[in-house]
């Protein structure tokens, strides 16, 4: 008689509950842009393509609920998924030669290959771990391809989109680490990264000028070991191009307008053409200032509810590394990203662009976010 399959209900709930909380959120954040804007000419723009999204997203976590993570523990399985991947990342570097994230799909759909790479790349890589397990830390038939591999795709991501780069990094290295990967392996992965992390913030002068300002917001360090002033010059005249710290400051008065309960839903204010992107890379402002602070601690624990049937499940999963694996992956690059957006919002990291998973407007996010954690919930049922 075959195994009753018993569902992780904490995990279902709260995954449906923050994608319901973040259409409302959508709706609030976007609905008088929308009104506004000339290219839309409704407040129901954005609510009715995430909704529609919502729904197709939903279906693809049931999907995947409901088909055994084991038959992801194929090779044709993991390579495909990682060469799809691969084509569509080097695709939108061509395709989309300005910005290099969106492959047009015809009008308004499109599809953000940055934002797909991350369940593929956990899939490949919880299969290839496991396939070396008995010899993790062989560097010429393990440590180099899968550097490679790894590798290549964080390069493509990078190039316009570090912050998913990160969350990537992150995912491949706690694999790798609770695989067995020796501390010697582990602190060279660390230096190369923190290398790579310094040169392609570097390689960009606004992201450049978005870490000085950071740390040194009104350049005084800069001038002693720059009393030319040139650098700062290159750095301003970037960021006035980019944006000029304005993001970050516009969400820290919303979040500070909203103390502890908030203005109430729909009544935010710094959303009204003052916070830019408020429906995307600054979400949790919005439910700062409108829903106070119960709002974003609210928004806190449901990733941290994530965070443990994640590492619960990985914990549970004994004697089977591929799920272990997967549900390590999986927890992290959701987590991850979601501390990220927090701690942007927060004044906590410098500006960086990234999402809010399940909350901030955007289909592939959402089809990408929800694919993982229809795969994580599966897993969740065969944990022991």
């Amino acid at each position: 008689m075959p195994q009753r399959l018993k569902t992780d209900w904490i995990l279902f709930i709260t995954t449906l509950c923050m994608v319901t909380f973040g259409i409302l959120l959508v709706y609030s954040a976007s609905s008088i842009m929308a009104e506004v804007d000339a290219r839309y000419h409704s407040t129901w723009h954005f609510v009715i393509r995430q909704a529609a999204w919502a729904v197709l997203s939903v279906g693809v976590m049931m999907a995947l609920k409901s088909t055994p993570y084991s038959k992801l523990k194929n090779p044709s399985v993991a390579l495909s998924v990682i060469s799809i991947a691969l084509l569509l990342l080097v695709a939108v570097l061509i395709l989309d030669p300005a910005n290099h994230r969106w492959l047009r799909l015809g009008g308004p759909l499109g599809v953000q290959p940055s934002e797909l790479a991350k369940p593929a790349l956990v899939i490949f890589l919880a299969f290839f771990v496991t396939w070396r397990a008995r010899a993790i830390n062989n560097p010429r038939y393990t440590l180099v391809p899968a550097a490679m591999a790894v590798g290549v795709v964080i390069l493509l991501v990078v190039v316009a989109d570090l912050g998913t780069a990160i969350v990537l990094a992150a995912a491949a290295a706690l694999v790798f680490f609770v695989a067995g990967l020796e501390l010697r392996y582990c602190a060279i992965v660390g230096v190369l990264a923190m290398i790579g992390l310094v040169y392609f913030v570097c390689a960009k002068p606004y992201r450049l000028g978005r870490v000085v300002r950071f740390f040194d917001p009104h350049f005084t360090m800069l001038a002693k070991v720059d009393p030319s002033g040139k650098l700062k010059a290159r750095l301003e005249e970037s960021l006035a191009t980019r944006d000029t710290n304005y993001q970050l400051e516009q969400s820290q008065v919303a979040v500070g307008e909203g103390g502890v309960t908030g203005l109430g839903l729909m009544k935010g204010r710094q959303k009204l053409l003052y916070l830019p992107e408020a429906h995307k890379d600054f979400i949790y402002a919005v439910a700062g200032e409108e829903l106070g602070i119960m709002g974003t601690a609210g928004l806190l624990l449901g990733f941290i509810l994530i965070f443990w049937r994640g590492l619960r499940t990985a914990v549970r999963m004994k004697h089977d590394d591929f799920g272990r694996y997967l549900a390590l992956g999986i927890t992290v690059t959701v987590v991850v990203q979601g501390f990220i957006h927090m701690s942007v919002v927060l004044g906590m990291m410098p500006t960086k662009g990234i999402p809010l998973p399940m909350i901030s407007y955007g289909g592939s996010s959402l089809v990408s976010t929800l694919a993982s954690l229809g795969i994580l919930m599966n897993v969740s049922e065969h944990a022991g």
